[in-house]
C-alpha cells in the first residue's frame, strides 16, 4: 500500500497525518506527503507532534509529482485547496477529501494558537486510525488492490 496525503504547501496537516500514519500503518506500507507547493515545515506542528511522541522533523517538505501520483494507492486530500487543484489521479487510485482548516492562521495568544495545533493533530490522528483500519480491513478481505 502506498499512502499519499496531499496539501496546498505540505507544511503542516499532510505533515501531521504522515507522521500518523507512519507510527500506526503496518510494516511494509509507504507513507508519504506532498503539496500543491512546497512552503517548508511548520515549527508548531513538529512541536505538538513531539508533545504525542511522534516526531515529524525529519519529514520534508515536498511538491507533488506525476511519478509520486502514478505510484500511489490511496490518495487523502486533507483542504480544500489541494482538493480542487489536485491533478486527477491514474486510474485505480482511491481518493478521499478531509476537510480540515489550516491550524497555521489561528489567531491569538501562543497559547491559543497551540491549542488550535493540538485540536488539528487530534482530529488527524483519529482519521488516519480510521483510514488505516479501513484500508487493512479492505486488504485482508481482498477489496483492496
Amino acid at each position: 500500500m502506498n499512502l499519499l496525503f496531499l496539501c496546498t504547501g505540505n507544511s503542516c496537516r499532510s505533515q501531521i497525518a504522515e507522521g500518523w500514519a507512519r507510527k500506526f500503518a503496518p510494516p511494509g506500507w509507504v507513507i508519504q506527503s506532498a503539496g500543491i507547493e512546497a512552503h517548508g515545515k511548520n515549527p508548531r506542528a513538529i512541536a505538538v507532534m513531539a508533545e504525542a511522541g511522534v516526531d515529524i522533523s525529519h519529514q520534508e517538505s515536498t511538491r507533488l509529482t506525476e511519478d509520486m501520483l502514478r505510484a500511489t494507492d490511496y490518495l487523502v486530500t486533507v483542504c480544500g485547496h489541494a482538493d480542487e487543484h489536485c491533478p486527477v489521479p491514474p486510474p485505480g487510485v482511491r481518493k478521499e477529501h478531509w476537510p480540515l482548516s489550516d491550524p497555521a492562521i489561528a489567531t491569538g495568544s501562543e497559547d491559543e494558537i497551540t491549542d488550535v495545533f493540538r485540536a488539528t493533530r487530534n482530529d488527524i490522528k483519529q482519521r488516519v486510525m480510521d483510514l488505516l483500519a479501513r484500508l487493512e480491513k479492505d486488504d485482508s478481505t481482498g477489496a483492496a488492490s
